[in-house]
C-alpha cells in the first residue's frame, strides 16, 4: 500500500506524522511524496487559528484533486473539534480524533503496530514523512491550562505524559538509525510528568535522554515560562543540550496578560530571560505573540511592544487573535478590527526580523557545529548545504561535498536573507574520521 502523509501546524504535529511514516514502513507500506500515486492520505490538520482550520480545508480539497481516487484520512486538532466540517470535504473516508491518533496506522491497516524498539531500523528511511534529519519525538499530549484565547484544551484533552523509558528507548532507536538531533515535543511540554505526580518530570527525561543514550544533539520546543524549575537551568552543563528556549510570552502588557489567564507578568518573564541569558552564555531566546487580543488598546499595545523590544528575542511567532469558537475570549467585548491587527503584527514582525539579525551577526567569525540537514539546491562550485548551529543559527554553504547528516565545525561569515554564510573547516580533519563521505573526483 502506498500512503501519502501531510501536516499542519505545530512540531507536535510533525512528530506524530514522523511516527506514522516510521509505523506504516514498519509494516511495509511504502511512503510517496506525490500524492497522485498513493492508496491512502492522511492528513493532520491543525485548528489553533481560522486560517490554520481553513488551510486544513484547502489541504484536503487539494489532496483529492490530485487523487480522486485515494482514501483521505483527516485526524488534528481541526479534525477534533469540527468532524462534522471535515466529513463534507471530498474524498474523506475517514476521521480520527486526538485522543485516538496513536492508533491511526493500526485502523487504517488492520495490523497492530509493534513497540518502537523492534523496529526494523535497518530498513528504515530516517527521513520520516518530511524529509527531516532531526528527529521529532512526543512525549507529552494534552494541556491543563485555561487560556482564555486556546482551542487546544478542548482538541487534545487533559495532559498526559509517555513513560520515561519508552522515550528515552525511542530516543536510542532513532540514533541507531541516523538521527543527530532529537526535538522533545508536546503541547504542555513543560508540565512533562505532572499526571504522574512528578513536578520535576522534564528535568528527569532530560537527564534520563542525556546519560542514557549517546544522541550527539537534545533540543526542546516551547514551554511556559511558569513550568521551569529553580534547578532547569543546569541542564546545560551538558553541552549536548542545544541552546535554545522558546518562551510563549503572548503579551508584553500584564493587562492583557490577565484577561488572557497567562501565568505570568512582566517582571516574571524579565526575572526568567536574564536568569537564562546569565546562566547560558549564547542562548538563543524566541518566543510567540498575539496581537490584538480582545481589549487590545493602543496603550495596551504600545506596552506591549516596549516590553518585547526589551526582551530583545532572537526570533518571534507573531499571530493575529483568531476568535475560535467555545472559548472564553470569544465571548469578550472589544474585538480589535482586523486593520489595527494587521498594523500591530507588521510592527513586531520587524522587531523580530530585527533582533534575529542581531543575535545572528554576533557570531560572526566564530566557528561553530553546524548540523546539516538538507541539499537545498547545487551550483558550478558545489552542493547548497543548510544546516543548524545547536543555538538555532540558520547556516548556509557552497561546499563539493553533500554534507547532509554531519555535524561539522564551520565558520559564521555573514548574514544573507535571514541566515547565515558559512564555511565548513573540515581541511584539518580526513573524511574518514569525520564520518563524511569522500570527495567527489
Amino acid at each position: 500500500m502506498r500512503v501519502h502523509l501531510r501536516t499542519l501546524g505545530c512540531r507536535l504535529n510533525q512528530a506524530e506524522i514522523d511516527r506514522m511514516a516510521r509505523q506504516f514502513r514498519q509494516q511495509g507500506h511504502e511512503i510517496v511524496d506525490d500524492p497522485a500515486s498513493a492508496d491512502w492520505l492522511v492528513v493532520n490538520t491543525c485548528a489553533v487559528t481560522g486560517d490554520a482550520a481553513r488551510s486544513s480545508r484547502q489541504l484536503v480539497r487539494e489532496l483529492n484533486r490530485a487523487q480522486p481516487d485515494g482514501q483521505i484520512i483527516v485526524t488534528g486538532c481541526y479534525a477534533h473539534i469540527a468532524p462534522a466540517e471535515i466529513a463534507v470535504l471530498p474524498g474523506v473516508s475517514g476521521i480520527v480524533d486526538n485522543l485516538h491518533k496513536d492508533k491511526l496506522v493500526e485502523t487504517i491497516t488492520g495490523s497492530p503496530v509493534e513497540t518502537f524498539d523492534r523496529e526494523p531500523l535497518e530498513r528504515d528511511d530516517k527521513r520520516g514523512a518530511a524529509g527531516r534529519t532531526r528527529a521529532f519525538v512526543k512525549v507529552q499530549d494534552g494541556c491543563d491550562n485555561a487560556y482564555t484565547f486556546c482551542v487546544t484544551t478542548v482538541a487534545r484533552g487533559a495532559g498526559r505524559s509517555r513513560a520515561l523509558a519508552e522515550v528515552v528507548d525511542e530516543i536510542r532507536c532513532l540514533h541507531a538509525a541516523g538521527y543527530q538531533e532529537a526535538v522533545l515535543t508536546g503541547v504542555h511540554l513543560g508540565s512533562y510528568g505532572y499526571d504522574l505526580g512528578d513536578r520535576d518530570g522534564l528535568v528527569r527525561l532530560v537527564r534520563a535522554i542525556l546519560a542514557d543514550t549517546d544522541i550527539p544533539r537534545l533540543r526542546l520546543s516551547s514551554l511556559e515560562p511558569w513550568d521551569l524549575s529553580p534547578g532547569f537551568f543546569d541542564l546545560w552543563q551538558q553541552p549536548r543540550l542545544c541552546r535554545h528556549l522558546h518562551l510563549p510570552l503572548q503579551s508584553g502588557c500584564d493587562a492583557t496578560l490577565k484577561r488572557m489567564l497567562r501565568r505570568t507578568t512582566q517582571e516574571q518573564f524579565r526575572a526568567l530571560v536574564c536568569a537564562a541569558r546569565e546562566r547560558i552564555p549564547d542562548m538563543r531566546i524566541t518566543s510567540d505573540v498575539i496581537v490584538g487580543f480582545p481589549g487590545e488598546t493602543d496603550t495596551e499595545f504600545a506596552i506591549s511592544r516596549a516590553f518585547i523590544e526589551e526582551m530583545d528575542f532572537a526570533g518571534m511567532h507573531v499571530f493575529r487573535y483568531s476568535k475560535r469558537p467555545g472559548t472564553a475570549a470569544a465571548r469578550m467585548r472589544g474585538h480589535v478590527p482586523e486593520a489595527d491587527k494587521k498594523t500591530r503584527a507588521a510592527h513586531l514582525l520587524e522587531l523580530a526580523a530585527q533582533g534575529e539579525r542581531r543575535f545572528n551577526e554576533r557570531f560572526i567569525g566564530r566557528t561553530m557545529d553546524v548540523l546539516w540537514e538538507q541539499v537545498a539546491g547545487a551550483t558550478e562550485a558545489g552542493f547548497v548545504n543548510v544546516g543548524y548551529t545547536d543555538n538555532y543559527i540558520r547556516a548556509f554553504c557552497i561546499h563539493p561535498r553533500a554534507l547532509t547528516d554531519h555535524i561539522t565545525p564551520a565558520r559564521l561569515c555573514r548574514h544573507e536573507d535571514d541566515q547565515m554564510l558559512a564555511a565548513p573547516v573540515l581541511e584539518a580533519v580526513a573524511g574518514s574520521q569525520a564520518g563524511l563521505p569522500a570527495r567527489t573526483k
